[in-house]
């Protein structure tokens, strides 16, 4: 998990702050950190298209099982279950955001750790 991930300066902050609010585990606390001292910074309009961001569509698969997920991911405040959207501050999303197509993100999940590599990033409307 080497790769330098890519945020906009808005989500940027948006991860700082939930890690000084401690809404995530110690170990996720310290994946976070390293990530964001190693991050680039964009504006909205230069992420690549290839990015996991807010309003992104990601189909991923578990390389443990190989099983494909897709997840949609939004603002925390847009998040609905019904709407099959997630928060891009929740688990999964701290997980994969930043990341791009063909990256493999090892993620410490509640269940053990999890190693997954992002197939598809398909930006929303």
């Amino acid at each position: 998990m080497s790769q330098y991930i890519i945020l906009t300066t808005g989500i940027y902050d948006l991860i700082k702050d939930h890690i000084r609010r401690k809404k995530v585990s110690a170990a996720e606390e310290e994946i976070l950190k390293l990530e964001l001292k190693n991050a680039s910074q964009v504006t909205r309009k230069n992420l690549p298209e290839d990015v996991v961001s807010i309003n992104s569509r990601v189909t991923i698969k578990d390389c443990n099982t190989n099983e494909q997920e897709v997840h949609t991911f939004v603002a925390p405040d847009k998040a609905k279950q019904r709407n099959n959207t997630k928060s891009i501050l929740s688990q999964i999303g701290l997980a994969l955001v930043g990341y791009k197509v063909g990256d493999l993100v090892e993620w410490p999940f509640e269940d053990g750790m999890r190693q997954m590599e992002i197939l598809k990033v398909e930006q929303q409307a």
